[in-house]
């Protein structure tokens, strides 16, 4: 009964039925619901504040921004199942009016994207010269992880969410999550760009993941591990959510003698041997199943995916992994 007075009191207030309305079409920052609905920042989080105390939003601090997103499924959806059958014909003045501005927040997006991928495009073509080109490396992650469905994803160092725009069409759910807040804002606006509603974004690091122990059934590592300090670690905390059967599939440089990305890119690490990596999946638990090896240019691009087995220590001898 609890549960009930205090959604129905979270809900008794139009402008928090407005902001659920933007929630369910995506995740928003409280800046960016004051402009949408035309009223001052902190009033809007005072509305925000309610709907968290009830359970209906979240509130995530990326920066010196706070985004809001939709609370629990659980307590959402037969909220939403209500409102929908309560809707009346044609829609009101405000809902009109609410869409064009969110419209309006989208395209603000999609432009501060633009100009950071312009003031950007040098650096990134130039690691890219040196390597196979991307699209190869995509399409050989992609035949690697397979075609069957993934019911829980996540993309440790999303960047601009690439990865998410791969492979989010084929999970349930999915999350991204990278330590920049200016990344997670383009990777936002890319997703909401390309139509993608199941992928949820966090900051956070990837020694730290924001999940539970086995929660995923499939984690990511793209071009990430190569700026890490203690690889093994990372490698760890993957293991650590993903569930018994759960895939990891990395994707990385063989080892090579480009200092210069070293001291200019701020590569920690130059590649990895199939040996280091072999040894890091058995510490976690992870046994190997493919690894790839992609050449083409200076740097050769190593894939490898592993399975969590669930006895850190085990692994398949070197010679019984599957390469190609």
């Amino acid at each position: 009964m609890t549960t009930a007075l205090d959604t129905f009191r979270a809900l008794a207030d139009s402008t928090r039925l407005r902001i659920l309305a933007l929630l369910r079409a995506m995740e928003l920052s409280v800046g960016e619901l004051a402009q949408v609905l035309g009223q001052s920042q902190p009033r809007v989080s005072r509305h925000v504040k309610i709907l968290c105390d009830a359970g209906l939003a979240e509130r995530r601090k990326e920066g010196s921004w706070v985004f809001v997103a939709l609370g629990d499924a659980r307590r959402t959806g037969p909220v939403f199942a209500a409102l929908d059958t309560w809707r009346s014909e044609g829609e009101d003045h405000w809902t009109l009016a609410d869409s064009a501005r969110l419209a309006a927040v989208r395209a603000d997006r999609a432009a501060a994207a633009a100009e950071w991928f312009e003031a950007h495009a040098g650096e990134w073509d130039a690691i890219r010269s040196l390597h196979v080109a991307e699209e190869q490396v995509e399409a050989a992650m992609l035949a690697v992880l397979g075609e069957a469905r993934i019911a829980r994803l996540i993309d440790i160092g999303t960047g601009t969410g690439r990865m998410l725009e791969l492979f989010a069409p084929r999970a349930e759910r999915a999350l991204g999550i990278d330590r920049s807040s200016e990344m997670l804002r383009l990777a936002r606006a890319k997703l909401s760009e390309q139509g993608i509603a199941n992928a949820e974004l966090r900051q956070a690091d990837l020694y730290a993941l924001p999940m539970s122990d086995g929660e995923a059934d499939a984690a990511i590592l793209h071009h990430v591990l190569h700026f890490a300090q203690q690889p093994a670690a990372a490698i760890g905390e993957a293991a650590r959510v993903l569930g018994s059967g759960g895939q990891l599939l990395i994707a990385d440089f063989a080892p090579h003698e480009r200092e210069e990305l070293r001291t200019r890119e701020g590569h920690v690490r130059l590649g990895f041997s199939d040996a280091q990596m072999l040894g890091w999946f058995a510490r976690a638990g992870l046994a190997p199943v493919q690894t790839q090896t992609l050449e083409g240019g200076a740097l050769t691009v190593k894939l490898w995916l592993a399975r969590k087995t669930g006895r850190p220590g085990e692994h398949l001898p070197v010679s019984e992994v599957k390469a190609a």
